[in-house]
């Protein structure tokens, strides 16, 4: 339940990145619109030009891995995890590795690679961490503390 509570957690943060992420895209092709250096083409506004775009759509999941890789490797928490007191590390105690964190966020299947841990309960290992090579640990409040003074 910690699991889903701090992938409820996270969601949220990544709607609000995704959103600015949008705003900002929106904005750079609004400029190259107005500037002349796109066309509409077929399309019949902006939103129908990016929601055709293929590289829109790479620059969100971007946006999306980014936030992961990120937290993943810097500190083994997102912000959720912090809340639920989760870290993801390597099975000796430490950080992933940007390559770890990538497979782990690509292998994760938007959150239903956790579905593996209720299929295999004697495991406690995520689809995500299986293949990747790590483990989610549970922090003592103590733990988690530290481990937020030190970011």
């Amino acid at each position: 339940m910690r699991r889903l509570g701090a992938w409820l957690y996270d969601v949220l943060v990544v709607a609000a990145l995704l959103m600015v992420a949008g705003f900002v895209g929106f904005g750079l092709v609004q400029l190259a619109l107005t500037l002349g250096w796109i066309e509409l083409g077929r399309h019949q506004d902006t939103a129908a030009l990016l929601g055709a775009s293929r590289l829109y759509s790479l620059y969100l999941l971007s946006v999306v891995l980014g936030f992961y890789c990120w937290f993943w490797h810097t500190s083994g928490q997102t912000i959720g995890m912090r809340a639920w007191r989760l870290r993801v590390q390597n099975t000796d105690g430490c950080r992933l590795t940007l390559t770890q964190a990538l497979v782990r966020a690509a292998s994760a299947l938007l959150g239903l690679g956790n579905v593996w841990v209720w299929l295999n309960p004697g495991t406690r290992l995520a689809l995500q961490d299986k293949i990747a090579g790590c483990e989610v640990v549970v922090l003592t409040k103590e733990q988690n503390r530290q481990l937020l003074s030190r970011d």
